[in-house]
C-alpha cells in the first residue's frame, strides 16, 4: 500500500492538494440518460416499471410492488430476532441521536410592532419524507436512525424508507432500525427506481416532499433530476476523514481512523496532517501492519493507495489552514487544548474533539447526525439535521395604521420598478387611512 506524502512548504503544494481532493463533478453522460429513462418510465408506468426495474437489478421475482412493502409485523419481528447486544445498543444510539436533534426543533415565532403590525415566522414540518437507506454492499441500520428520527423529532407525518434488497435478503438490523425509529412505510426497492417513485409517487409508493439519504452514483444523479419536483438534502459524494494531530497520540490509533472512512469504499478518502514528520513515518507503518488484519483491507488499500496523503506542515497553525482549503466531511483534532483549536476552523461537516473521539463514534452513536456535507461543500452546507424537515412561512399582519405607514413606502419602490398594480395595491390601503 502506497500513501503519497505532501509538504505544505513544497511550491507546488496548492496543485497537489487540489487534484488530490478533486472530486469530479462531471456527470457520467451515460449514467444521466438511463437514469432519466428510468424516471421517465416510472412517472408514466407506476409500479409496473418499479416491478420490472427491481426485478431486473436486485435479481428478485417479486409478482407486485406491494410484495416489495415490509410490514410492522415484520419489523418488529426483526427487533425482537436480532441479539440483545444489538438491539440495546440501536435503542441506546436512537436515543443519544433524538436527544440531540431536539435541541435543534425550531419553534413559530412573532412580534408586534408599535402600530400593531404582526410580523413573524410559522414553522410547520413536511407533511411526508422519503429517506434512502444504502444496501448491498453493507447494512446500515445505523443510516436509518440517522435519516428517520430527526424526520421524527420534526413532527413530520409520514416517513416512507426505501432500501434496496438484492436477492431477497433482508437485513435484520435495518429492520430493527426501522422499528426503533419509527418508519411509517417501508420498501425494499433501490436505485433510480426508488428516487422516482418517492419524487412522483406510484399506485403503491406515495410521493414525499422531500428525499434524503446517500447512495451510490445512480442515486445521486437521481436526485440531481427529481430536485425541484420534491426537495433533497445534498448530492453526496464518497467518505472522507481528515486527522489532524500533533504528533501525542498512539499512532495506531490514528491508523485506525483513517481506515474507519478508507473502509467505505475504494473513492474514500483519508487524510492525515501534521508538522511531525517522525509521526507520519509512525503512523505510515502502523498502517501497513494494521491493514493486514481488517476484513476490508483491500478496499482500504485501494482507497488510501487512489487518494489518501498524508500532509507535512510548517505547523499546528499551518495544518489549519489545510484544513480549510479541503473542508472536509469528517474532521478529527487530536491534539491537546482541541476545542481552542476548534475555532480555526471555517468549514467541516463534523469536528471531533480530542484523542478520545474518533469518528466512528459519530458515526452511531454520539448524537449529531452523520449525514454531513461531502466535497468541500461544507463550505456552504450543513448537516443533516431537523431544520431539514422543517418549513417556514413568513407572517405579515398589518394594522391599518401600519398599512398605511408601509404603503407609503411600498408605492414609492412599486413605482420606481414599473409595477403599478403593486403600488396601486398598496396605495388602496394607504387611502382608507385619509
Amino acid at each position: 500500500m502506497k500513501i503519497r506524502r505532501l509538504d505544505t512548504r513544497s511550491e507546488n503544494f496548492v496543485a497537489e492538494l487540489a487534484a488530490l481532493t478533486a472530486w469530479s463533478e462531471e456527470r457520467d453522460a451515460e449514467v444521466s440518460v438511463k437514469v432519466a429513462d428510468i424516471i421517465r418510465a416510472v412517472r408514466g408506468d407506476g409500479d409496473a416499471a418499479v416491478l420490472a426495474y427491481t426485478n431486473q437489478f436486485d435479481r428478485r421475482d417479486a409478482p407486485s410492488v406491494a410484495a416489495l412493502e415490509v410490514s410492522h409485523e415484520r419489523m418488529q419481528q426483526s427487533l425482537n430476532a436480532i441479539p440483545a447486544a444489538q438491539r440495546d445498543a440501536l435503542q441506546a444510539a436512537a436515543e443519544r441521536v433524538t436527544r440531540y436533534h431536539e435541541k435543534q426543533k425550531q419553534d413559530s415565532w412573532s412580534y408586534r410592532e408599535e402600530d400593531g403590525t404582526l410580523l413573524g415566522q410559522q414553522v410547520t414540518p413536511l407533511d411526508r419524507a422519503g429517506i434512502y437507506v444504502p444496501g448491498g454492499k453493507a447494512a446500515y441500520p445505523s443510516s436509518v436512525l440517522m435519516n428517520a428520527l430527526p424526520a421524527k423529532v420534526a413532527g413530520v407525518a409520514e416517513i416512507v424508507m426505501v432500501s434496496p434488497a438484492p436477492a431477497s435478503e433482508l437485513n435484520d438490523t435495518v429492520l430493527a432500525a426501522a422499528a426503533i425509529a419509527g418508519v411509517d412505510r417501508f420498501f425494499t426497492v433501490g436505485g433510480a427506481q426508488a428516487v422516482a417513485a418517492l419524487a412522483y409517487g406510484t399506485q403503491s409508493i406515495p410521493g414525499v416532499d422531500k428525499i434524503v439519504g446517500p447512495g451510490n452514483i445512480w442515486v445521486a444523479e437521481a436526485k440531481r433530476q427529481v430536485f425541484g419536483k420534491v426537495g433533497i438534502d445534498m448530492i453526496a459524494g464518497p467518505s472522507e476523514i481528515l486527522v489532524v494531530c500533533d504528533g501525542k497520540t498512539d499512532p495506531d490509533w490514528i491508523a485506525m481512523d483513517l481506515f474507519s472512512q478508507a473502509e467505505h469504499d475504494e473513492e474514500a478518502q483519508a487524510i492525515l496532517v501534521s508538522q511531525d514528520a517522525a509521526f507520519l513515518d509512525a503512523v505510515e507503518a502502523s498502517m501497513q501492519r494494521l491493514v493486514r488484519t481488517l476484513d476490508r483491507g483491500d478496499i482500504i488499500r485501494t482507497s488510501m493507495t487512489n487518494r489518501g496523503a498524508m500532509i507535512l506542515a510548517r505547523d499546528l497553525d499551518d495544518c489549519f489552514v489545510v484544513v480549510n482549503q479541503i473542508s472536509p466531511e469528517h474532521l478529527e483534532l487530536s491534539l491537546d487544548d482541541a476545542e481552542d483549536w476548534a475555532k480555526k476552523v471555517r468549514h467541516a461537516g463534523a469536528i471531533f474533539l480530542g484523542r478520545h473521539t474518533p469518528e466512528a463514534l459519530g458515526d452511531y452513536c454520539a448524537g449529531p447526525n452523520h449525514v454531513l456535507p461531502t466535497s468541500a461543500t461544507a463550505r456552504f452546507s450543513s448537516p443533516l439535521g431537523v431544520y431539514d424537515f422543517q418549513k417556514r412561512s413568513s407572517l405579515i399582519g398589518c394594522s391599518p395604521a401600519g398599512a398605511s405607514s408601509l404603503a407609503k413606502i411600498a408605492s414609492v419602490l412599486a413605482r420606481s420598478e414599473g409595477l403599478d398594480a403593486h403600488a396601486r395595491s398598496a396605495e388602496y390601503r394607504l387611502f382608507d387611512q385619509e
